[in-house]
């Protein structure tokens, strides 16, 4: 095992990374490159399954090319993955019947309002741990089984499957062998009922979404089979199969209820581990499982903006503002403010804790002293105030007062935006060394499983710290800045409707 390595498939929502540990949790090799984003109506977000798959395969290839390795030099495959974003295949062709639809995608906003109008929004809620919103896997399968010619009599035939991309890696993986979902998966799904750990029959019943086409829970740290032969050269166990954020929360050390993690990527996540004991948040939070080790279930609380690092690809691709996403920490620092300028990123609607799918992007405040800098500004600082949504409920829900958030993620490398970061939550913000903690959870789980590590206290040992970030601002005007925030939110509620 000394002269091994793990091997993470780390499928975001922009692109596919393939990244190769050494038992000191350091990056030997990593292969990235984008898939191609649809948009083919404002309310729709997809991706083509295939290309997915494609690409997978190659930046496997290209990362044990880079570290000089053969298939027979890995110990264990982990994947991490893009939740929610939902993937219906034919079992026997291996062709997906439509478009994945992404965890981002609003198609499915008004039913969601209809449901929730319901006694069915609050059953929902209570069992699954989420607000019913289009984010929910479930609805994105009613839509597919009311929407795409055929497909409910070939689920009726037993002909198709589902999975997130976790489980559609998985099945292609193992040659059509495995189709399974690790718990953390299947808690973002909308479908599983979080005490009895099992898919909600009866919530699939209400949707007209047939229960056999769901993939069999696993543990996220366990035995998801083996790679085909002839796809990479040799036979590869995959022990591992993580959602993003809950590998992104194990790997930041936030193994102990009450410690906080936050993930900074095409959207902005804030975790909390909560323990063995799932607890439905009242202040419009989810309730996930964060991983289940070892038939042991660890839960978490969590808030999320599904646009955020997307609203700075929208300045870069959109409205054309900046080059690169480097760039915006000096535009930042350049001007003193964003001199009232606020930007609310409701893009795909508001998620947690307002939970309006039909808010929409909106900066306001603009006067004619507004340059590009300050929008930029307010971007970054957008982020930010999210963050501060997601804490105030947090600290609300658990009774916890937060001192300390360990963040990750590609915007985790911006000095501006965590400094603002500290200063707006008044707490520590921690960033590691390495912020690719996706792809380590990831590599924990499957390492783990493998006995390529030992335990979590030894896991924990990895870990080092780049920055401590110390909260700077004074309470007066980190209360006023807020306050701002929430009168330009409202701005934005419920735009979409009129």
């Amino acid at each position: 095992m000394d002269n091994k390595y793990i091997l993470v498939i780390d499928e975001g929502t922009t692109g596919t990374r393939a990244v190769i540990f050494n038992r000191k949790a350091k990056i030997v090799a990593s292969a990235y490159e984008e898939f191609t984003q649809y948009t083919p109506a404002p309310d729709r977000v997809e991706h083509d399954a295939l290309e997915i798959w494609d690409k997978t395969v190659k930046m496997i290839k290209q990362a044990l090319e880079k570290a000089g390795l053969e298939a027979e030099d890995i110990a264990a495959i982990g994947i991490t993955n893009q939740r929610a974003t939902t993937v219906v295949w034919d079992r026997h062709t291996g062709q997906p019947i439509c478009p994945a639809i992404v965890w981002q995608d609003t198609r499915t906003a008004k039913t969601c309002a209809e449901i929730n109008a319901t006694e069915w929004g609050e059953k929902a809620r209570l069992s699954t741990g989420w607000t019913v919103a289009p984010v929910y896997s479930s609805l994105m399968l009613q839509w597919i089984f009311e929407n795409v010619p055929g497909a409910r009599e070939k689920a009726e035939q037993g002909d198709l499957l589902f999975g997130t991309i976790d489980t559609w890696l998985i099945w292609k993986l193992t040659g059509g062998r495995t189709h399974a979902i690790s718990y953390s998966n299947a808690s973002v799904t909308g479908s599983l009922d979080l005490e009895s750990l099992t898919w909600n029959q009866e919530w699939l019943n209400y949707l007209g979404v047939p229960l056999n086409i769901f993939p069999e829970p696993r543990d996220d740290s366990g035995d998801y089979g083996v790679t085909d032969g002839d796809l990479l050269g040799a036979e590869i166990p995959i022990l591992g199969a993580i959602a993003d954020q809950h590998a992104a929360l194990f790997a930041q050390g936030c193994m102990e209820p009450g410690t906080v993690k936050c993930t900074h990527g095409t959207g902005t996540f804030l975790d909390m581990n909560i323990g063995p004991n799932p607890t439905v948040s009242n202040y419009g939070l989810n309730s996930i499982i964060a991983w289940r080790i070892k038939g042991k279930t660890t839960y978490g609380l969590e808030g999320y903006a599904s646009v955020t690092g997307a609203a700075v690809q929208w300045l870069r691709d959109g409205a054309e503002l900046i080059q690169n996403s480097k760039e915006t920490e000096a535009l930042a620092l350049s001007v003193p403010s964003s001199d009232g300028v606020y930007f609310v990123p409701a893009l795909a609607g508001l998620d947690s804790p307002f939970w309006d799918a039909f808010a929409r992007g909106t900066i306001i405040g603009i006067t004619r002293g507004t340059k590009r800098a300050h929008l930029v500004r307010a971007t970054l600082e957008a982020i930010v105030y999210r963050t501060r949504d997601f804490l105030d409920a947090m600290r609300k829900d658990s009774g916890v007062d937060i001192k300390s958030v360990k963040v990750d993620g590609g915007a985790a490398a911006n000095n501006f935006l965590l400094q603002f970061q500290a200063d707006i939550l008044n707490c520590e913000v921690e960033r590691p060394l390495s912020v690719e903690a996706t792809s380590l959870g990831a590599a924990f789980m499957a390492g783990l499983a493998a006995g390529y590590w030992q335990s979590e206290a030894e896991l924990l040992q990895l870990r080092e710290v780049d920055r401590v970030f110390y909260p700077q601002m004074a309470e007066e005007e980190r209360e006023r800045l807020y306050a701002q925030w929430l009168e330009a939110v409202k701005r934005s509620a419920g735009w979409a409707k009129v």
